[in-house]
This record gives C-alpha cells, structure tokens and sequence, in this order.
C-alpha cells in the first residue's frame, strides 16, 4: 500500500478537479477596456515513471469595461494516447485599482468550472491579485481560494497561491521566475509533505502587429518543492490580442 502513495498523490492533484493543472498560469491585475483576445495554454507534467499529464485549453476574452474582462475557456486533458474534453470555465477579472496610482495594484479574479466528469463536482475560485514594479522589476503575488461542491468524494474550500518575478529587458524576451503551490484546506493545511509546491524559471514577452494587435507569451520550467508536486511542470502560454 504505501508504494501506491506518490501514485496516488500524484493522481489527485493532477486531476481536473484538483489544484495545480499543468496548464495553471498566473494571474494579473490589470484590465484594457475593448480588449479581445484568443488565449492558448498548454502544459505538461511528469512524475517519475507514471505517464504524462498534459493540458491544454483555448479561451475567448472582451475586456467588457474598464474595470471588468471576462472569458470562456475550452479545457482539455491528455493522459497516454487518449485526449478529451475536460471542462468549460467561465472567468471574471475585475480591477479594483487604477494602474499605477498606488505602490500596489490590485484586483481580483473569480472562476467558475463545470467538469466533463460531474462526479468531480462544480469548481469557483477566488482571490485577490497584487503587483507592483520596482524599476525594471515587475512582482506578483495571488492568493486564491477554491470551493468544490457536489463532488463524490469531496467538498470544501481549499488554498493557494500564485507568484511570479520578472525582469523587463526588453519587450520580445523578459525573464525571471513563477511559482504555484497549494496548502489544502483553508483552515487546516496538510502535512508539509502533501502540500504541492513548484518553482522555476520563465520566460516573457510581447509582440506588436500594429494598432491593437499583439503576440504575448510566457512560459515556464517548474520544479518539485515538496514531495506531493510532479517533479517537473512544463507551461506556455500565448494570446492574440485584438
């Protein structure tokens, strides 16, 4: 039985339905009144010898207002030679401060998930987004929350975090680091070693096509903290902005 532990570890928090898919990406604050966008994430995961996990997903965004941008997301999941549906996810971004007129932005994110699978139950999540700049230095922090209801086996509300550091070289290559992690339930943290902690370094920048367009992309190489995180997190993500 305790051989099957990391396997098992390894098989909850990778899926849908748990914190910390390959293809998380961190959140920012800042919200353009008439933006669209198409986004793309993808993601990999691997754990010693258990098969991969890769994720991807595809989203539409409008930045409806100054203060409001909302998107829908296609979300899929590849295990072995098999890909399938996992999800539709609706996403709400509201910025709840004026970019650059304090020390700190902020602003906050809120999502709700319906799985292909209900027996995983319905998926919010939510939190507060931070950054600030200091120079060429841009620092992120989220925290977030997630509620799981009506799932078989599991309801309740669960923590984590986002962060990422970034150095503004120049526009088409920034760099720095992102970091994810997840503590278990919101009033009572698991064991340290059941926690899923990952870091690493990533890599930034944007692509201007003239008036409103643009090419983003970030992506990153994450590691295992803690021994319930996949040893290695492979995440890209690109936007078409319009």
């Amino acid at each position: 039985m305790k051989a099957r532990v990391p396997t098992l570890l390894f098989a909850v928090l990778l899926s849908s339905s748990a914190w910390g898919g390959p293809a998380d990406y961190v959140f920012l604050p800042s919200v353009a009144y008439g933006e669209r966008e198409i986004d793309f994430k993808y993601g990999v995961a691997s754990n010693g010898d258990e098969p991969r996990l890769q994720a991807a997903s595809l989203g539409f965004g409008y930045g409806a207002t100054g203060w409001w941008f909302t998107e829908f997301y296609l979300k899929y999941e590849r295990e072995g030679a098999h890909t399938r549906f996992d999800a539709f996810e609706w996403e709400n971004k509201f910025q709840l401060t004026e970019t650059g007129r304090y020390p700190v932005d902020v602003g906050f994110i809120a999502e709700f998930e319906v799985p292909r699978n209900r027996a995983e139950g319905y998926e919010f999540q939510f939190g507060p987004l931070f950054q600030t700049e200091f120079g060429r230095v841009q620092l992120n922090a989220n925290l977030l929350l997630k509620n799981v209801v009506r799932a078989d086996e599991e309801n309740g509300t669960t923590m984590g975090y986002q962060w990422q550091a970034k150095y503004r070289w120049q526009q088409a290559f920034e760099f720095g680091a992102q970091g994810f992690g997840e503590m278990g339930r919101w009033n009572h943290w698991a064991p340290t070693a059941e926690q899923n902690h990952r870091l690493g370094p990533a890599v930034f920048g944007k692509f201007n096509l003239g008036g409103r367009q643009a090419i983003l992309y970030n992506s990153a190489l994450l590691f295992a903290l803690t021994k319930a995180a996949p040893d290695r997190t492979f995440r890209l993500q690109v936007e078409y902005e319009f």
